[in-house]
């Protein structure tokens, strides 16, 4: 592409502005939408007929937060995301109420809950949603005064956000396992496609996705299992299979670093074991792969043999390949709740977060109790929506909260100066409650413009304000964006820097260990699996990290690009390892343990000077071994990775 011009070149906007505003590519959840529709029309239409249209509004603001928590595919995770996080809620909006009017014991008792939240937050994802609503409702409680006696609110609130529960668990009796199922059958396919990419461009890409779908069958099915004990034999089943596709995986960065595209039967058969283990065929499978010829293709051969027979077995027993558990076993749940409980209680991290958050919640606080701001409450529930770093860069969010808020506010002003309250409200409501589970996969500034007109819709209900609404609403925002700014952001250094340089080192320092485990003699296969499949997990998480940083203003952005071309060489040397690891199990010399040595401590040296710096600086590259040695790709990319650390002359 030719230069552009000066002054066009002026009118272009920044990277990291575009990267905030480009919409993010995600299938719209038709089912989610529809329970949206119902379960927030619902409580205000009895409300109005029963002539109490307040306790509907406040049942429509329960849903609405269930709404929000309804992400989870498995209908036991829906229990939990939608359910712990609605008892926080009625918590929060129990507090709230106590402390309504009581001046600075009010700031001092929301900035107590803010600290609480904050640290709870730090926990989990499920964890993370209930300490937002415990502040959220506590704000709310604390801010606006409540109709009916002090047990309604809470009690309304949570019985709109269980209707949203109700409603995504009307099919469990007719889909139970089925999300599960449809997961792993996923995982197979994208396992497919991997294959399919091998020797090609975009296996990169591929071997990603293959990584985030494994992830997502795996977390499924196996937190499904901490309940069950091992008793379901559908669970069993499925957990076989997973283990199963595993050797696949491993065999796969072999196939791509002998450069030559696999012939197209070995996808195929991946593919058609995907139909088979979501449909729970259970019948023979007719197998048309090539004959191996090479230790990769013997790999290749055996691994997808071996995963029909198990996807098509009767009876499977989950660990039959000889590997055991590809992830571990979890903990139950009380062990697990009782381990995060003391993790966030001992974190330096967690008590970091939530003396931020407390620390904008009580300036929030004290300002409105000293300055006059109508519904003062919206700035302290403005920063709690924006300072939630496990959401996402908080610069970003409140970039996008403002900016979403504005575009919701046209709407919102539509609706309210030219839209009758009473029943017209339910119409309306039928009209832009699905618009939240439909936007929010876009982006936060577009969940933000589909909320923001629910809630001045709702709140037009119990103070009947009208457009008189929309000034302070969008002033609040505006100042409770600036105190997260501010206060969250600006104040603490940490925030100016990205963590992808220190998510790196820790996963050089990891291959470094992967690399001795796969060539230890007395290395449990198990163990070793894990330690891959802990490693892919880890390498997926940087890059979520890599493409937050990215939408930060300079130089934090710009310093986040810098370390891209060093996250896919440390991919590139776990699929080294890991094909190098292949070969030798089919029939390749083994590497004298000198070798192995070497290639683990030039990796080591580099993590080791990675933490050092912000920046990347220069290392030597002084890698040498037996030409014809299984470890030759692996030492190449190691060499690779350290010399991209060296700046260009």
């Amino acid at each position: 592409m030719p230069p552009q011009p000066p002054s066009s070149r002026g009118l272009t906007p920044p990277d990291w502005l575009v990267r905030n505003l480009r919409p993010q590519q995600a299938p719209v959840n038709r089912p989610a939408v529809a329970r949206a529709a119902v379960a927030m029309t619902l409580p205000l239409a009895v409300g109005l007929a029963v002539g109490q249209p307040a306790y509907g509004a406040l049942a429509s603001m329960g849903a609405l937060s269930g709404v929000i928590g309804d992400t989870a595919d498995a209908y036991r995770m829906r229990i939990l995301n939608i359910a712990i996080p609605q008892l926080f809620g009625a918590i929060g909006i129990t507090l709230g109420a106590l402390v309504q009017g009581h001046g600075w014991s009010t700031v001092a008792a929301v900035t107590a809950v803010a600290l609480v939240s904050g640290m709870i937050s730090s926990i989990g994802a499920v964890a993370s949603v209930s300490g937002l609503l415990l502040l959220l409702n506590t704000v709310i409680g604390a801010g606006l005064p409540m109709p009916g006696p002090w047990w309604a609110a809470p009690l309304l609130m949570t019985g709109g956000g269980l209707l949203v529960l109700l409603l995504a668990l009307i099919a469990w009796p007719l889909r139970s396992g089925v999300p599960e199922r449809t997961a792993v059958a996923d995982a197979y396919r994208s396992v497919a496609a991997l294959l399919a990419t091998s020797g090609a461009d975009g296996y990169e890409d591929a071997r990603h996705t293959a990584t985030q779908s494994l992830n997502q069958a795996y977390d499924l099915v196996l937190g499904h299992r901490t309940r069950h004990h091992g008793r379901s034999a559908d669970l069993t089943r499925l957990i076989a299979q997973l283990n199963a596709i595993t050797p696949v995986v491993e065999a796969a960065p072999a196939a791509h670093l002998s450069g030559t595209p696999l012939p197209p039967g070995i996808p195929a058969t991946a593919r058609h074991l995907a139909d088979a283990v979501e449909t729970g065929y259970r019948g023979p499978i007719g197998l048309t792969l090539p004959e191996p010829r090479t230790e990769t293709a013997r790999a290749l051969d055996h691994a997808l043999r071996h995963a029909a027979e198990v996807v098509t077995s009767p009876d499977v027993d989950p660990y039959g390949n000889g590997m055991g558990d590809g992830l571990g076993r979890p903990a139950g749940p009380r062990v697990r709740a009782a381990r995060a409980a003391r993790s966030a209680v001992l974190s330096a991290g967690s008590w970091r977060y939530g003396l931020r958050l407390a620390l904008c919640i009580g300036i929030a606080q004290s300002l409105v109790s000293l300055v006059p701001v109508p519904r003062s409450y919206w700035v302290a529930l403005t920063i709690t929506f924006v300072l939630k770093p496990d959401f996402g860069s908080v610069f970003s969010r409140a970039l996008l909260r403002a900016l979403g808020t504005v575009a919701g506010l046209v709407v919102a002003a539509a609706v309210l100066s030219q839209v009758p309250r009473g029943w017209w409200d339910v119409p309306v409501m039928l009209v832009l409650a699905p618009l939240i589970p439909a936007l929010t996969p876009r982006g936060y500034g577009y969940q933000t413009a589909a909320i923001t007109p629910v809630i001045l819709l709702l709140s037009d209900t119990l103070n009947r304000e009208g457009t008189a609404l929309l000034l302070p609403r969008l002033l609040d925002s505006l100042m409770g964006c600036a105190i997260a700014l501010i206060a969250g952001y600006l104040l603490w250094p940490e925030s100016w820097h990205t963590r992808v340089g220190a998510r790196v080192a820790d996963a050089v320092a990891d291959s470094a260990g992967y690399v001795e485990a796969a060539f230890g003699a007395h290395t449990d296969p198990a163990a070793r699996a894990r330690m891959r499949r802990r490693l892919y997990r880890d390498l997926s998480v940087v890059r979520t990290e890599f493409q937050r940083a990215l939408t930060e203003p300079p130089p934090t952005g710009r310093r986040a690009a810098a370390w891209w071309p060093l996250v896919v060489a440390v991919e590139r040397i776990v699929d080294a390892t890991t094909a190098a690891r292949v070969r030798v199990k089919h029939g390749a010399d083994p590497p004298a343990p000198a070798e192995v040595e070497q290639i683990a401590r030039q990796l080591r040296e580099l993590s080791e000077g990675l933490r050092e710096v912000e920046v990347l600086y220069p290392v030597r590259t002084d890698l040498t071994g037996p030409a014809g040695s299984v470890l030759e790709p692996l030492r190449q990319e190691v060499a690779a990775a350290r010399a991209i650390t060296s700046p260009r002359p």
